[in-house]
């Protein structure tokens, strides 16, 4: 009996810890917890996964929150910028020289990626967002606005991808 519950233990501390949020998250959405992860196709090719990172008041606009990308190719920081762009334009985010004016800013900080690369994406109300390479910081945007279509490419009910939209706000509401 002392064995089954001993093992039950670990099994749960590995789950928590399997679940624990990022030092760079973390540092920005406190008590931050997964709320949700699912997987981007273009096509049949997998292009990332996602995962959705909020604090106790879950995902709200006036509450910090991290968008964590792990690619799974090789893909070009120019070629992501410019989807992001395009994908901002497609859900009706900003107007077209606000666009511009992103992408410039977009070109300038986001890198080339490979396979299990990440980048992450965190969202903090009323300054912009913060950007990271594998946990290490690459710039931020400091334009609430910008900060809003970003999110808006995944969160948005206008979204491209409603799958993945369903996916990472799965568990987003607060505590």
């Amino acid at each position: 009996m002392m064995r089954r519950l001993i093992a039950a233990l670990a099994l749960a501390c590995a789950a928590a810890l399997a679940q624990a949020a990022p030092a760079h998250i973390e540092a920005s959405v406190p008590h931050a917890r997964l709320a949700g992860s699912g997987v981007y196709t273009w096509f049949t090719l997998k292009i990332y996964t996602a995962q959705l990172w909020v604090g106790d008041q879950g995902y709200r606009a006036d509450a910090p929150f991290a968008l964590d990308l792990r690619y799974a190719r090789k893909l070009h920081g120019r070629k992501i910028a410019e989807a992001s762009a395009e994908q901002m334009e497609k859900i009706g985010a900003g107007s077209a020289s606000e666009r511009k004016a992103w992408l410039q800013k977009m070109l300038a900080i986001f890198p080339d990626v490979g396979e299990g690369t990440h980048i992450t994406g965190v969202f903090v109300p009323g300054a912009g967002a913060l950007f990271y390479l594998d946990g290490r910081p690459i710039g931020r945007i400091d334009d609430p606005d910008f900060a809003r279509a970003f999110a808006r490419i995944w969160l948005d009910p206008a979204t491209t991808a409603p799958e993945l939209r369903a996916a990472l706000l799965k568990q987003a509401a607060p505590r």
